[in-house]
C-alpha cells in the first residue's frame, strides 16, 4: 500500500492507495518543520491517523510539505515518516514540486501555491528550475492567507477598517488587541492564526473594502515575486491552494492584467498528484 501526502502548514491532506488502485482520503494537521520537530509529528500522527490504517503494511510514502528545502528540514520530516511507517520506503520532498506535479505532470511551465504561505517557480517538467523566494510570512508571502489576514487584523487594530465591518470582525471573532498579540507572539503557529482571517475576507468578498483588500494582495503577489521570472508572460498561470482557488475571480483579474493567461486553479493537488505517482508506476 502507498501514502501520499499532499502537506501544507495548516494541514495534511492522506491518499492511500491499496493494491487495487482505490483511493482513500484522511486528514492531519499540517507538519512545517520551521514549527514543529520530529517528535511532534510523531506524536501527532500518531494520534490523528484513522484507527483501520496498518503503518506496517505501507511500503511508500510520498510526503511532499511546506518548508521542506534544507537538508535538516527533509531529515526532520523524514526520520518521523520512517518512524511511524517502519516498512515504507520514505520519499519527502517539497510542496512547490508537489504543485507542479499536480498541475503540469511532466510538462513543463508555471506553478505556484496560494494558501496559508505563496511559493512559486518554473518547472521543466521533473524538477524546479527556477524559484523566487517568497521570505516567507515575516517579510514576503504576498498574496497568501497570511499576508491577506495580516491586512485584516492591522486594519481592524489600527481603526481603518469600515465601521460596519469592524463591528462584525469583533462579534465574530471577540479578539482585542492583547488577546491577538499573544496569539502572535506568544503562542504555536502564529502563521495558521493569523492566516485564519482570510476567510473572513472571503466570507465578505462582496464588500468592496475586501474585494479591494485581496486585489491588492494579488497585485503585490505579482510586482514582488511573479514579475521577477524572466519571461514570466509566456506561461500560463497555473495555481494550487485554497486562497487562490476561493478568490480565483480577483486572481485572474490581475494575472489577466499582468499579461499572464491563466490555466489551471485547484483546491488541492492531491487527486493530481495520485494520478502522477500511479502513471510513474504503471
Amino acid at each position: 500500500m502507498i501514502l501520499i501526502a499532499d502537506g501544507g502548514s495548516t494541514k495534511t491532506t492522506w491518499c492511500l492507495v491499496d493494491a487495487h488502485a482505490t483511493r482513500s482520503f484522511f486528514h492531519t494537521e499540517g507538519y512545517n518543520p520551521e514549527f514543529i520537530g520530529t517528535a511532534g509529528i510523531i506524536a501527532s500522527l500518531q494520534q490523528s491517523l484513522p484507527a483501520t490504517l496498518a503503518t506496517a503494511e505501507i511500503t511508500e510514502v510520498y510526503y511532499y510539505g511546506a518548508s521542506v528545502v534544507t537538508p535538516l528540514q527533509v531529515a526532520t520530516v523524514t526520520d518521523a515518516m520512517q518512524a511511524v511507517f517502519p516498512q515504507a520506503r520514505v520519499f519527502v520532498g517539497h510542496d512547490l514540486l508537489a504543485a507542479a506535479r499536480a498541475l503540469l505532470g511532466r510538462q513543463p511551465g508555471f506553478a505556484a501555491i496560494l494558501g496559508t504561505g505563496t511559493n512559486s517557480c518554473v518547472y521543466d517538467g521533473e524538477r524546479i528550475a527556477h524559484n523566487v523566494d517568497s521570505l516567507g510570512y515575516f517579510l514576503g508571502d504576498e498574496g497568501s492567507g497570511a499576508f491577506i489576514g495580516k491586512a485584516l487584523l492591522r486594519d481592524y487594530l489600527r481603526g481603518d477598517m469600515p465601521a460596519s465591518l469592524e463591528a462584525e470582525f469583533r462579534a465574530t471573532y471577540g479578539l482585542e488587541r492583547d488577546a491577538i498579540l499573544d496569539r502572535l507572539y506568544n503562542q504555536p503557529f502564529p502563521n495558521r492564526f493569523i492566516a485564519s482571517f482570510a476567510k473572513f475576507a472571503y466570507d465578505h468578498h462582496h464588500v468592496s473594502y475586501c474585494r479591494q483588500l485581496v486585489v491588492e494582495a494579488f497585485e503585490l503577489f505579482f510586482k514582488n515575486i511573479i514579475a521577477k521570472y524572466p519571461a514570466y508572460q509566456s506561461h500560463t498561470f497555473n495555481c494550487v491552494g485554497s486562497v487562490g482557488y476561493n478568490f480565483r475571480d480577483a486572481l485572474t483579474q490581475v494575472a489577466t492584467a499582468h499579461g499572464m493567461t491563466v490555466g489551471k486553479i485547484i483546491r488541492s493537488p492531491i487527486d493530481d498528484l495520485v494520478s502522477y505517482h500511479l502513471a510513474a508506476a504503471s
